[in-house]
């Protein structure tokens, strides 16, 4: 699986493309410059990840010339110009410098950029943290791509919803993510990624989150797209965190019945809505057992994309000389 679309929406409002004077995202010929209420949408001001002809800076520099920022509330950061080769520093210095004039952000996304673009594993990132220095009342951020990422341990009072989405989380990240104090987060999704592509964290480094004690109001949980899937399960298996939660998320990543068992073995999850499992390598005989014990209760169960029996595919697990090879959802 790639990441091949562009965010529609975030921080509830539909994604909008700020684009080059007199073009429209998709256009084929120039059009009239229309633009939408500065509140009614998530701004996504971007540029060529190829041979653009506008630094992302520039582009940024329009947009604050062009929208009443003072009543922008969500914006979604593109691809800058080599984001294979090149990190955010100067996106993030522009966003910070701007702070002032943009008082109303809530939602703020670095990074939306697809694998046509830049794969998610050869986006440079760099220290995304005095993003949320600059911006004390925001209570969406996203991050995509951890190539380089820095992301110490800050306490931010306002923020909800935290999204950091690799192919390879470092661990010097996860560590910063997981000491962080969060008061208001109800929402942490975590893409930890593999080893191959620079996601070098143990279980050991989730230890702050599942004890839950800098994050007293989280309702959900995600530690996906890993390598490690089934360490996780059976540390969550006895995380205190847990036992608050309306949902949990542990798709995308290396899942077999040893980590389905360590779960079912574990402190009760009948408590739990639902229960996202999908892109997995569990037997049909546990996803029946899943589905009697879990699904039974009440609990919505995600087991596969597409309601198949299995969304692995053959090539999904490979047998070479006698070693299986498995897959996270996004890797490179």
């Amino acid at each position: 699986m790639t990441i091949g679309k562009h965010l529609a929406e975030f921080g509830g409002l539909p994604a909008f493309d700020f684009v080059e004077p007199g073009s429209s995202a998709g256009a084929q010929q120039p059009v009239a410059r229309s633009l939408p209420a500065a509140d009614s949408v998530a701004w996504r001001v971007g540029v060529d990840s190829y041979d653009s002809q506008e630094p992302w800076t520039d582009r940024f520099a329009r947009f604050v010339s062009e929208v009443d920022t003072t009543a922008v509330r969500s914006l979604i950061v593109g691809c800058w110009t080599d984001a294979y080769d090149k990190g955010p520093e100067p996106v993030i210095e522009a966003l910070v410098a701007a702070a002032d004039r943009l008082p109303a952000l809530r939602a703020l996304f670095l990074a939306d950029i697809t694998y046509e673009e830049c794969e998610i594993s050869w986006i440079n990132q760099g220290l995304v943290t005095p993003l949320l220095e600059a911006f004390p009342a925001l209570e969406w951020f996203g991050v995509r791509g951890g190539q380089e990422l820095r992301f110490p341990a800050v306490r931010h009072e306002r923020l909800r919803e935290l999204v950091v989405q690799t192919g390879g989380m470092p661990a010097d990240a996860v560590r910063g993510i997981a000491a962080s104090d969060l008061p208001a987060l109800t929402h942490l999704d975590l893409w930890l990624g593999t080893s191959e592509y620079g996601g070098d964290s143990a279980v050991e480094d989730l230890a702050p989150i599942l004890t839950g004690a800098l994050l007293p109001s989280l309702k959900h949980l995600a530690l996906r797209n890993s390598e490690m899937q089934d360490e996780i399960c059976l540390a969550l298996a006895s995380a205190p965190v847990v036992a608050r939660l309306d949902s949990l998320d542990v798709s995308m990543g290396v899942l077999t019945d040893d980590g389905a068992v360590a779960l079912l073995s574990g402190q009760p999850l009948t408590h739990l809505s639902s229960l996202d499992m999908h892109h997995n390598y569990l037997s049909a005989a546990m996803r029946t057992r899943l589905t009697e014990t879990l699904g039974a209760a009440g609990v919505t169960l995600s087991l596969s994309d597409d309601g198949a029996e299995s969304d692995i595919d053959e090539d999904d697990e490979d047998d070479e000389d006698g070693e299986v090879w498995r897959f996270v959802a996004v890797g490179e």
